[in-house]
């Protein structure tokens, strides 16, 4: 029954990521992963988490916002310019460490997305008014301990991607990447904290919720901010 539900998102995702192999690799031994085919990679995989989870548990809501945006995402592809060069993908420790890097920015994406859908219910909780998509979803303790659950996966492929970083990458901290490596390693330090805390103190709630929101900013900061600095207004000053 779920499946059925499920189904037009599936397609969509299907017939997304057609559209993202062809983008991301327009031939052989190349790579093509500019601001919005990046922003348009995200989103899928965003996408993708939620609909696997979905048949596990009920966060089909979560999806109500980032399958919207993983459309619009591939309609902004084919109507934006083209400014990031296409790179060598010759080295497979290159292009697994943007990989990695990639899988990570989308967990905590999908986390900051858990983090407010939590909010949201704690909200209509306290206020007595748990309607709408909050009654599709699990317990709060529930939606906690996934958001944890969330937090931690990316937290592991984050920090691997910042050790591969060090190692594969000529220089983290060059002029191009130093904002990227110090907003990156902020939000791991931000991470790892709210993690510890939830180990150690039971740290739980609003508390919760906003410290993941925080790591998300310049996390997202981090890839796409740079991304923009990088690709637009270095690129157009030039």
């Amino acid at each position: 029954m779920r499946w059925l539900q499920l189904s037009p998102a599936l397609v969509g995702s299907v017939l997304h990521v057609i559209f993202l192999k062809q983008l991301i690799y327009p031939e052989p031994g190349v790579l093509h992963l500019g601001f919005f085919t990046a922003f348009c990679l995200i989103s899928w995989l965003v996408s993708i988490q939620i609909l696997i989870s979905s048949l596990y548990r009920p966060l089909e809501s979560l999806g109500i916002i980032m399958f919207p945006v993983s459309g619009l995402t591939t309609i902004l592809v084919l109507f934006t310019p083209t400014t990031q060069p296409i790179m060598n993908a010759s080295s497979q420790f290159i292009h697994g460490h943007i990989m990695i890097s990639v899988i990570a920015y989308s967990l905590i994406m999908l986390s900051a997305l858990q983090a407010i859908a939590l909010a949201y219910q704690d909200h209509a909780i306290r206020s007595h008014h748990p309607g709408g998509f909050i009654r599709f979803l699990p317990p709060m303790h529930d939606m906690e301990t996934l958001l944890f659950q969330m937090l931690g996966f990316g937290f592991i492929f984050l920090t691997t991607a910042l050790i591969s970083g060090f190692f594969f990458m000529e220089d983290l901290f060059a002029q191009h990447l130093v904002h990227k490596t110090i907003l990156s390693m902020i939000g791991w330090v931000i991470l790892a904290t709210l993690l510890f805390g939830r180990f150690k103190f039971g740290w739980r709630g609003k508390l919760a919720i906003r410290w993941t929101l925080t790591a998300f900013i310049f996390i997202m900061l981090a890839y796409f901010g740079s991304k923009l600095v990088l690709e637009f207004i270095i690129t157009s000053n030039s």
